[in-house]
């Protein structure tokens, strides 16, 4: 039975329509005692707003949730600016930053934008070049180099630093990508969509791709995108159906997979306040037996 000994922490995956009231959104899900904003990034898409731009003003309008992009579309935000705003948001926050980090997907989309087309393995290798670029550029040094297939440094100069060492955490499902995320990442960002099963091989994975790195599973955060609906009738499904199923679903998940975060992804209304007073409270106490 894991035991990673993180926090456990709740949060709400904010869809970042322009014709929303994002703001007054994000500013409820700190008065109810949430952890996390959580902001997926599709730049192509017409609908939203930036996501950058709002988790700066998300930043800048609340006074003690954490917020990362969930997860950040790396072929469109080439890494050593994307470390830079970063750092940014995370020092005129007061640390309150994190990460999230995706390799890429709808390539369609992002070639329309200008962005490369990737190749699985081009996309992967990119990543991880990534990341090495983004460490870099929080070091605080200068004259930084680096030379990849995808990404270089030609003797910049990093700065500011963070206000906090922030956590890169992946948003990858694939055996490769896992290995990666076992090697390199802080945190680990998958989201449910209907196969309980797949989430718990995933994270079986990245404990063997840790271990096989040499690292202890434990140094890796796992947080979970839950899609689903709390309902007042029987179960239709995993995350569908009455807060007691949800608590028992997400308490299984922590105690005995090992997963530390979960993020709401659910619109519909009320979902927000019952997640957060009804069941975030109760699996808070079901972890602590």
């Amino acid at each position: 039975m894991p035991d990673y000994h993180h926090p456990l922490k709740f949060g709400y995956f904010l869809i970042p329509n322009a014709d929303a009231p994002l703001l007054t959104i994000a500013r409820e899900v700190e008065q109810l005692g949430l952890d996390y904003v959580a902001v997926q990034d599709h730049p192509y898409q017409r609908r939203f707003v930036d996501t950058w731009a709002l988790l700066s003003m998300i930043a800048a309008t609340t006074s003690r949730i954490g917020l990362f992009p969930d997860v950040a579309n790396l072929p469109l935000r080439p890494p050593a600016v994307m470390a830079k705003a970063a750092a940014s948001i995370d020092l005129l926050s007061g640390g309150r930053f994190e990460l999230g980090l995706g390799a890429g997907g709808f390539w369609d989309a992002i070639e329309a934008y200008g962005g490369p087309r990737r190749t699985p393995g081009e996309a992967l290798e990119a990543l991880a070049e990534a990341i090495e670029v983004i460490r870099m550029v929080w070091s605080g040094e200068r004259n930084l180099r680096f030379e990849g297939q995808h990404y270089r440094l030609k003797g910049a100069h990093s700065g500011p630093v963070p206000a906090h060492p922030i956590g890169i955490w992946l948003g990858v499902t694939g055996p490769r990508a896992l290995q990666l995320a076992g090697r390199v990442a802080d945190g680990w960002v998958p989201s449910f969509r209907g196969d309980l099963k797949e989430i718990v091989d995933m994270a079986a994975r990245l404990d063997e791709a840790a271990s096989e790195a040499g690292r202890d599973p434990a140094s890796i955060r796992r947080i979970l995108n839950v899609g689903g609906e709390i309902t007042d009738e029987a179960s239709n499904g995993v995350f569908r159906g009455p807060v007691a199923q949800w608590v028992d679903e997400l308490t299984d998940l922590a105690v005995n997979h090992g997963f530390d975060t979960f993020i709401l992804w659910a619109e519909g209304e009320g979902q927000l306040a019952r997640f957060a007073e009804q069941v975030v409270p109760a699996v808070r106490a079901q972890v602590s037996k």
